[in-house]
């Protein structure tokens, strides 16, 4: 049975996310508080497999997570993109009239204004952690309080679901990397012929034109840069880190791509190669 770290408690995004990567297997989630407490574990731990939310399409990156990983020894072997939708659960017997109380994490909360809005009667609490909210009106029996949280955590806890889809934007999707040692990343991660994305992150000499001159480099070998982020590097003002995603259809041209831009480059890094996943279509 693999074992998934996962941030946040049984039920959270994470841990559906986790389920769906690996829906023909059998896993077990082990929950933690904070990403750094659940990176510390994998790198005690080479037999644990991470899934670790990166960018939403509201939110942007998580870059946080970006220097997490970095700093690690980890490899990106997976993908999964993962639409977040938000129900409105609580105590079987409720009704929406009878909510006085909606917890949930603060994020959630503001994806799901203009509904919450429409019912002034519902106060709005910050809590911890969306399941979180579920599990602590199911343990406690809160009538009269309700959850935002998606729908595998109200059903995990038994609760009522009152209303689905009460987000205000439908187009909200997270990515979440998986990621493992690199002995086991060996092991269970995609063969070559899979291959199709890869990540790296890498630092760029004050020179003038260095971004195109690399950029150029990799659209000559036709590979599709779909992602690039930067982030300051301390301590040296106005220099950045770039972390970049690639697609492509040859990895012998993605092979060659990263053999003719080292020489341009300063602190590569090399953060994976797995296969990309498609955005879920709206239901």
């Amino acid at each position: 049975m693999k074992r998934v770290t996962i941030q946040g408690v049984s039920g959270c995004f994470h841990d559906a996310a986790a389920r769906q990567y690996f829906h023909n297997e059998e896993i077990e989630t082990i929950p933690y508080d904070s990403f750094p407490e659940m990176f510390d574990s994998l790198a005690s731990d080479a037999s644990l497999i991470g899934i670790v939310a990166f960018e939403n399409t509201i939110a942007g990156s998580i870059l946080a997570n970006h220097e997490l990983l970095r700093q690690s020894s980890l490899r990106i072997i997976g993908e999964h993109k993962m639409r977040i939708s938000h129900v409105l659960c609580a105590m079987p017997g409720e009704t929406i009239d009878s909510i006085t109380e909606v917890n949930s994490h603060p994020m959630a909360l503001m994806q799901c204004e203009q509904y919450l809005r429409r019912h002034p009667n519902m106060k709005m609490i910050e809590k911890f952690d969306t399941a979180g909210s579920a599990a602590e009106i199911a343990q406690n029996k809160l009538y009269g309080h309700a959850a935002v949280c998606g729908e595998y955590a109200a059903n995990l806890y038994g609760l009522e679901i009152l209303e689905k889809g009460i987000e205000t934007n439908k187009r909200n999707f997270t990515r979440f990397l998986i990621v493992a040692d690199p002995l086991l990343a060996n092991e269970i991660g995609p063969k070559e012929n899979e291959v199709n994305k890869a990540s790296i992150m890498f630092t760029l000499p004050h020179t003038n034109g260095a971004l195109s001159k690399v950029l150029t480099i990799l659209s000559f070998y036709d590979l599709n840069l779909s992602k690039i982020q930067s982030t300051p590097i301390i301590g040296r003002e106005w220099e950045y880190r770039f972390y970049v995603d690639l697609t492509f259809d040859s990895i012998v041209r993605y092979h060659q791509a990263i053999d003719a831009i080292r020489p341009l480059i300063n602190d590569f890094k090399f953060l994976g190669e797995y296969c990309e996943r498609p955005t879920p279509k709206e239901k």
